[in-house]
């Protein structure tokens, strides 16, 4: 049978976890409800106590394109008409991704012997999310099974617009900053070494700069291999402390606070904030477990506070509004308009505006980013080839002026 691992939250308010053997994560979710315990995470089942599922073929997961071409095509073949089963038989065949192609044919035979859809796909968390598995389950509770895809995938494709749109912006910066890195390296490795040899032999005071550059040269031709270590123990320091809980709430509140990227980095936290939580209420999830869904994707330890003390706010029966408030993320107008929505009946309704006009907001921001960013780095590179030229080139011209005198 099945194990399942979950996380749940006693009467008390302390989270407890542990693990169930059950058919379905229907069973489990029932079974848990019944005790009285508010349920966070319900992790898909493994094939026993050791170790999680195998899915052959899926060396490498699908993306989230990949997923979202999925659910609209599906979609298409629900609202002509065409069977669930059939759908599935359809798209694995037509479906360029193994993996993904394995998946749906696994996921079709359990659908074909009674199993839920919802069901069936949560057997695979690695490809479909939590996300994805409650709005399927609602649209199979609610008969609008099609709609729920056609969401699900327009959803995914906004997401993935907004994540080219910033992927782009940051290309050309990293491209320059390499470029500018490797020809610092190159100069300061292979013209400065000549350079320095020539203005030993002629004699003479070198500048401080010159002296700085040639060792600096020295240093980058014979351990180079100590920057290298460096470089790696930082990294493998970063991760290790961005898993303690300290450490993800450090750096995560310092990511909202640096200029400019923090802004950045807010914008596009309120974005997928109401679009998430939008898409969950419009699709019938109640508002704790849409919550929830929604603090889970939030990829930012304090923007899950904020939504965890939200969440806990509207259980006591209180608005949610007035928790965000008192974050710092999320600023007035959202605020507002969470709490027109909340008295209104129209949270989603409100959601989308908030999702539509943070969306316009990061493609400004990275407009302005990308164009703040390309004199930065021309004056960077600038000012590194300038500096070598000078350490060169200063202490020819004192050397000259000696031999003319």
């Amino acid at each position: 049978m099945p194990v399942f691992e979950y996380r749940v939250r006693d009467r008390s308010g302390k989270i407890l976890k542990s693990q169930v053997e059950a058919d379905t994560v229907a069973q489990v979710r029932d079974s848990l409800r019944a005790k009285g315990l508010l349920i966070v995470d319900i992790k898909s089942p493994k094939s026993g106590l050791q170790g999680d599922i195998n899915i052959p073929g899926l060396n490498r997961p699908p993306g989230l394109k990949a997923i979202a071409i999925f659910s609209r095509q599906l979609a298409t073949l629900i609202n002509a008409g065409v069977p669930l089963v059939q759908s599935l038989t359809i798209m694995q065949r037509q479906l360029e991704h193994k993996g993904l192609q394995d998946i749906v044919r696994k996921v079709r035979n359990d659908v074909e012997a009674g199993t839920p859809f919802s069901e069936a796909i949560a057997k695979y968390p690695k490809v479909f999310n939590r996300l994805y598995i409650n709005l399927v389950r609602s649209g199979e509770t609610s008969g609008t099974l099609d709609s729920v895809l056609e969401r699900i995938s327009d959803f995914q494709e906004k997401d993935l617009a907004l994540r080219g749109k910033i992927r782009s912006a940051m290309t050309y910066p990293v491209i320059v900053l390499v470029f500018a890195l490797l020809i610092t390296y190159v100069l300061l490795t292979t013209v400065v070494p000549q350079f320095g040899g020539i203005l030993q032999q002629l004699g003479g005071d070198l500048p401080v700069i010159t002296r700085v550059l040639m060792a600096t040269s020295d240093f980058l031709r014979t351990k180079i291999w100590v920057i290298l270590i460096v470089v790696v123990l930082l990294v493998v320091a970063y991760q290790q402390y961005y898993k303690t809980d300290k450490g993800r709430h450090v750096i995560d509140d310092f990511k909202l606070k640096v200029p400019v990227f923090g802004t950045l980095i807010k914008r596009t936290a309120i974005a997928s904030f109401a679009r998430t939580f939008g898409l969950l209420l419009s699709s019938g999830v109640n508002i704790i477990e849409s919550l929830d869904i929604t603090k889970g994707t939030a990829n930012n330890v304090i923007v899950e506070d904020t939504l965890e003390n939200a969440k806990n706010v509207v259980m006591v029966g209180e608005q949610m509004s007035g928790s965000l408030g008192a974050s710092p993320i999320f600023p007035p107008m959202v605020v507002s308009m969470v709490a027109i929505g909340e008295e209104t009946g129209a949270l989603d309704t409100m959601l989308a505006k908030v999702a539509d006009f943070y969306d316009r907001e990061v493609e400004e921001a990275v407009a302005g980013l990308t164009a703040a960013i390309e004199p930065i780095m021309i004056i960077f590179l600038g000012g590194i080839v300038g500096v070598i030229v000078a350490g060169m080139f200063l202490p020819m011209f004192s050397i000259i002026n000696k031999l003319s005198q």
